[in-house]
Order: C-alpha cells, then sequence, then structure tokens
C-alpha cells in the first residue's frame, strides 16, 4: 500500500530561498515565479550592466529574477515587502528595453512604464507592462 501524496509544502518567502548561481540564457528564464530558489541577475548571461547595478544606489545590490509578464521580464533589488526596493523590466525581445519602478519605505512608489505614463503605484505599473505586450 503507498500513501497518497500530500500537497506540495508552502514556498519559502521570497527573502529566504537560497540563491542559485547556474548561468542561465534569457530563453531559460522561467516564466512563473521559482518558489524555491532565487536566480539572481549575476547569473544571467545575457544581463544588461544597468541591471546587474540596479539596486546599488539604493543599497541593494542583490537583484533576483521574479517572473515574466508578457515579454517583460521582472527583477527586484531589495525585500518583497513594503521597502526600498527597484523592480526592473526588461523587454525579452529587446534587453535594451526597460523600465524600473522604484518603491519606498512608506509604501509609495513611482516609475515610469511602457506607455510613457507615470505611475505612482507598483499594481498599475505592472498593468502597464502586462498590457503592453
Amino acid at each position: 500500500m503507498t500513501a497518497e501524496p500530500g500537497p506540495p509544502p508552502p514556498a519559502l518567502p521570497a527573502d529566504q530561498r537560497p540563491i542559485n548561481h547556474t548561468p542561465v540564457h534569457t530563453e531559460d528564464l522561467p516564466p512563473t515565479p521559482v518558489r524555491d530558489y532565487n536566480i539572481p541577475a549575476s547569473a544571467w548571461i545575457e544581463a544588461p550592466p544597468e541591471l546587474v547595478a540596479a539596486g546599488d544606489d539604493i543599497g541593494r545590490p542583490a537583484i533576483t529574477y521574479k517572473r515574466q509578464l508578457g515579454r517583460w521580464l521582472l527583477w527586484r533589488a531589495g525585500p518583497a515587502a513594503k521597502a526600498d526596493a527597484r523592480y526592473f523590466a526588461i523587454d525579452a525581445t529587446d534587453l535594451t528595453r526597460h523600465f524600473t519602478f522604484r518603491l519606498y519605505d512608506d509604501g509609495s512608489g513611482d516609475g515610469v512604464g511602457p506607455s510613457g505614463v507615470r505611475h505612482t503605484r507598483f499594481r498599475s505599473w505592472k498593468q502597464d507592462l502586462h498590457s503592453s505586450g
């Protein structure tokens, strides 16, 4: 008699996931969030220098991959909670095209999306990305 498989274990919080430094190409970045490890920008072979340095000026040099939104590759420097962080979206079809959203400690934010509209809410910035591609 075999035991019924149980539900998968809960995902680790993003800040507690181990870093996987295995080199990865653009086409191998997963389309959905990785729940058990983080992919650092330094492991992405085609990473533009702007991405690798995206957290330097805010004291958050570790940038990790989050997911794909349409054609956009979404990365984050800093913690997931309302805190000092920067999101960086790169067009997977044109790695020179990117947009950032800055999230501040007080929960406010600022970033321009592909439509050219300035956003103060992360959700509307992500919607701008999603609707553009």
